[in-house]
């Protein structure tokens, strides 16, 4: 049937679903590779995984001096501390080849690799040279301070993109960081635009009584490319059904998606109606007339499989119903999603600290609690990180003499793109872990967009006893059942099984005091050994009970230096900033790491039960439940 109603105006909803149902399946554009400075706007069209650590050393995120932390405890303005200069200092493009010594401060710039033996830096501001073998230091710092270590930011194998992210600025950053010169990219739907009618004149000829300037055709190219299309303007067609016909059939056969504007009304004035009537396969005409104004006359049209629309001519008309009914297709094909809003309110689920003297903009991730209210989960991965700004949906100010905001301040969020970030589908918070992308990547094919903010098991638990998520990733132990995140549950959250997983210790492939042993016994020997040095994890995750178990009261060298995932910790052994951690076997791979099983733990999750009937959230368990889901985890070394 080539048409289904004939200026047999249709409510606007009515007209979308047949629109919609002739359609069908829409095929996407088949992908280009393109080099990254022509990627801006674009749609990934396949998720990036880094093949590097990012950044690929530890590095000082100021000037001034490499220490070991402990030597600069006490130290202040009134009772400096006074450390031997080491001979040599870091120079920026090499790793230093020399160990910082007890009692010893390197020289070190800002983004210069730390030495190996150094745990902390400490600003420039904080010291004085007393000669050229002795420097003051006048404040002292902790394990860890003004140091980014390697894999923080990005770790090797992570995936830091995903198919079908819109490429900003900010992923550019994201890609250049992992020194990618080239992307995949999801291919852009061509648009064809064609005008008509007797009285149109082209842009820039002159102009008579009677006839108007062919405004629309430009108006709908720059739509067009805002929706991420290619538009190809085929000028103006006169007012012949003949001639109209066989453009207008060139037109279907080499391109994506058709529009035309002018000449669509209930009258013999038709000449697109009738010219599309005379060509179009099936389906056909499925709509003509909607119950708009402006906008009644349009026309909505698939010959086989590639949409047709006609377009009002007044240009108010013309792009109001581009935008009704054209625009969301063209983002569609173009993998492109929903456009929102600007300007939130939100607030501040735990206490924000601000350094006095500067205004301090925080970036941040918005979720929605159980109430329906916004909330604004700062990010502290730091001013170093490439990551951070991909991340984040939007950023607040704080002002220069406020030191520190309350849980529940209400914030300013201005949003990251220039518009109001869509709420995700499904907000996840608490322990991050690679198995938890495969279940992401599962729901991202189902169309539901996912945002994962990691802060650790216990700070994971507690939003979802406080409704401040869809989902929290945990693996706690309990000591005295040796059972994994059950007994950590509360009324009102609902513990959903999810994987298993192998906890270990991690060593340097060849390492004579750890190769061949248990963990236990490797590590008990070694922390006894002159020269070892540990990474921990940081507090509040179900890592750092693992080794508070292992080590007992020990505390050897590294104790304090607090690694923020799994990936960060192989990289720390890898490089040799540490001789062993703890982390999971999945992130050794393709690394020259030896593995030494300690656990078999849980990663399980808990949930709202308030939430368990959100759609994402009943997707998600349902993935769970699904044998394909656990085959896909199980080629990364996951078990049931």
């Amino acid at each position: 049937m080539k048409q289904r109603q004939f200026l047999h105006t249709v409510e606007r909803d009515e007209a979308e679903r047949r629109f919609r149902e002739a359609l069908g399946e829409l095929a996407e554009p088949d992908p280009e590779v393109l080099p990254i400075d022509q990627a801006l706007g674009r749609v990934l069209a396949a998720d990036v995984s880094s093949p590097i650590d990012v950044p690929g050393f530890d590095r000082s995120n100021m000037d001034g001096w490499a220490v070991h932390a402990a030597d600069t405890h006490g130290a202040n303005e009134h009772q400096p501390k006074r450390l031997k200069r080491a001979s040599q200092a870091v120079t920026m493009g090499a790793i230093p080849q020399a160990e910082l010594h007890p009692g010893e401060a390197m020289a070190i710039p800002t983004g210069g690799p730390v030495p190996r033996g150094a745990d902390g830096v400490v600003m420039v501001e904080d010291t004085e040279l007393i000669d050229d073998q002795r420097v003051e230091i006048r404040r002292a710092v902790t394990a860890g301070s003004h140091i980014t270590f390697a894999g923080t930011d990005i770790a090797r194998g992570e995936t830091v993109l995903r198919r079908g992210a819109e490429l900003t600025s900010r992923e550019l950053g994201v890609l250049a960081a992992l020194g990618l010169s080239e992307v995949a990219l999801r291919g852009q739907p061509q648009v064809a635009i064609l005008s008509t009618g007797d009285e149109l004149v082209a842009l820039g000829e002159a102009i008579s009584a009677g006839q108007v300037y062919d405004s629309n055709a430009a108006i709908l190219a720059a739509a067009v490319r805002e929706q991420g299309g290619v538009p190809h303007q085929l000028g103006i067609a006169p007012d012949d059904v003949a001639q109209l016909s066989d453009i207008l059939a060139r037109a279907i056969a080499e391109h994506d998606v058709v529009l035309l504007s002018g000449g669509t009304s209930k009258g013999p004035g038709d000449v697109n109606g009738q010219a599309l009537q005379a060509i179009v396969e099936p389906p056909g005409i499925v709509v003509h007339g909607v119950a708009l104004k402006p906008g009644k006359p349009l026309c909505l049209a698939v010959s086989g499989k590639t949409p047709v629309v006609i377009l009002p001519g007044f240009p108010t008309s013309a792009i109001f119903t581009f935008h009704e009914f054209v625009a969301p297709l063209i983002r569609e094909l173009a993998g492109r999603r929903a456009t929102a809003e600007t300007t939130v309110t939100a607030k501040l689920p735990i206490r924000f600290r601000s350094a006095p003297g500067r205004t301090e903009y925080s970036l941040v991730h918005l979720v929605t609690d159980e109430h329906g209210e916004l909330l604004a989960y700062p990010i502290g991965k730091g001013s170093g990180s490439v990551t951070t700004w991909s991340h984040a949906d939007g950023f607040f100010a704080v002002p220069r003499h406020v030191e520190q905001l309350a849980a529940g301040t209400e914030v300013v969020v201005r949003p990251t793109g220039g518009a109001r970030p869509r709420q995700p589908d499904l907000v996840v918070i608490g322990s991050h872990c690679v198995g938890l992308d495969v279940l992401i990547g599962l729901l991202a094919e189902q169309g539901l967009e996912s945002k994962v903010v990691a802060v650790g098991s216990e700070a994971g638990l507690l939003a979802a006893e406080r409704g401040a998520c869809d989902v929290a990733g945990i693996h706690l132990l309990d000591p005295d059942t040796q059972t994994y995140n059950r007994p950590f549950i509360k009324e009102g959250v609902e513990l959903i099984e999810g994987y298993g997983r192998l906890q270990g210790v991690v060593h340097r492939s060849g390492d004579r005091r750890f190769e061949g042993k248990d963990a236990t016994t490797a590590v008990s020997e070694a922390i006894g050994l002159p020269g070892i040095t540990m990474i921990n994890r940081n507090r509040g995750s179900g890592t750092r009970a693992l080794y508070d178990q292992l080590l007992g009261d020990a505390r050897p060298a590294g104790h304090s230096v607090q690694a923020s995932s799994h990936h960060a910790v192989a990289a720390a052994v890898e490089q040799g900033r540490a001789d062993f951690g703890i982390a999971i076997d999945v992130v050794t791979r393709g690394r020259q790491l030896g593995f030494l099983p300690l656990t078999d733990e849980r990663y399980d999750f808990a949930v709202p039960r308030g939430r368990l009937g959100r759609p994402a959230v009943a997707a998600f368990v349902k993935l769970l439940g699904d044998p394909r889901t656990h085959q896909l985890l199980a080629a990364r070394g996951f078990t049931r």
